[in-house]
């Protein structure tokens, strides 16, 4: 049942980021020879904008497709990291476009340009309209689990208040015939536009990093097993990573001898998986206290003194 889920789900994202794709860079082309002949920098920062979005889009359509390749001897766990790497290489393509962005920005407050107004409203109207169905289509579904989807849907956002701003500069120097607005507003978008770009590198460098899901805290994931759990003692050796929107898991349990270790095995892993919908774990179980320097690493209780280890290996899978 689960597998059927996710595969509907990959075919959704491949077909939203396909969609969404095809508008954006078409658009794109718009804004740029819109853009060109208008003198707008806000129109041509907007096409920037959308370039970066049509190679995030493409990038994140090729993860999905080949994050859905099954694992092998030498990629145990596919290919589902490509997709935290799309979406740290669309960050980091963000941050470099906005850069450029505000450096021409700067320069035309020393050299102002003559803007066609008129021209600029018209494809920064449509460039607008263009944005809200590329939004629209990628944020629904699954786009709030999966980490790709969300950093297309974030450059579109970024185009969505770009094509805004393009709007407002527009309108003031059809009004008024203050050029340097076309700037202002190109610089106010750029800033908003880091804002989210950053957050994005943070989240899935962290990812690329193996560190732990936000969504998880491992220090309340050890005392809820021993809380919960009776045979437990304590816990010790985590780690715990993601692999594209997947998190595993591997720990050491001290317990009390059970009469049935498949049942407390299986209890374990029903409530990693019920609890903190950990889907992937590998657990070993002991019955002797964790001795030797690695074992405070993760321990769960102060949990003292002993000889050596008992190991009883209990790995299991629920998919």
């Amino acid at each position: 049942m689960a597998h059927t889920h996710s595969h509907t789900e990959n075919n959704g994202n491949r077909t939203r980021l396909a969609a969404a794709f095809g508008v954006t860079a078409l658009f794109m082309l718009a804004e740029v020879i819109g853009g060109w002949i208008a003198g707008s920098l806000a129109l041509l920062a907007d096409a920037g904008h959308m370039l970066t979005d049509a190679a995030a889009l493409l990038m994140a359509l090729l993860a999905v497709q080949f994050a859905q390749r099954k694992p092998d001897a030498r990629h145990t766990f596919g290919l589902l990291r490509l997709t935290t790497l799309a979406a740290f290489v669309n960050a980091i393509a963000l941050l470099v476009i906005t850069v450029l962005i505000v450096w021409e920005a700067l320069r035309r407050f020393w050299q102002p340009q003559p803007v066609a107004g008129g021209l600029m409203l018209g494809i920064a109207i449509a460039g607008l309209l263009a944005n809200l169905l590329s939004f629209w289509l990628l944020h629904r579904g699954s786009e709030e689990k999966n980490l790709n989807v969300r950093a297309a849907a974030l450059h579109v956002l970024g185009d969505l208040l770009g094509s805004v701003g393009a709007i407002v500069a527009a309108v003031i120097i059809i009004l008024t015939g203050w050029t340097l607005a076309d700037p202002v507003l190109s610089l106010l978008v750029s800033l908003l536009v880091l804002r989210s770009g950053w957050a994005l590198l943070r989240e899935s460098l962290h990812e690329l990093l193996e560190g732990a899901p936000v969504s998880v805290d491992v220090d309340k994931l050890k005392r809820d097993l021993t809380l919960n759990i009776a045979e437990v003692r304590n816990v010790h050796h985590v780690h715990l990573w993601q692999v594209g929107e997947k998190p595993v898991l591997t720990l050491h349990v001290q317990v009390i001898p059970p009469y049935d270790h498949d049942a407390l095995l299986q209890r374990i892993h029903g409530y990693l998986h019920q609890r903190y919908q950990i889907e992937h774990a590998t657990v070993q179980m002991e019955y002797q206290p964790c001795a030797g320097p690695d074992c405070e690493l993760g321990l769960a209780s102060a949990d003292g003194s002993a000889s050596h280890h008992g190991h009883h290996h209990g790995h299991s899978h629920s998919h």
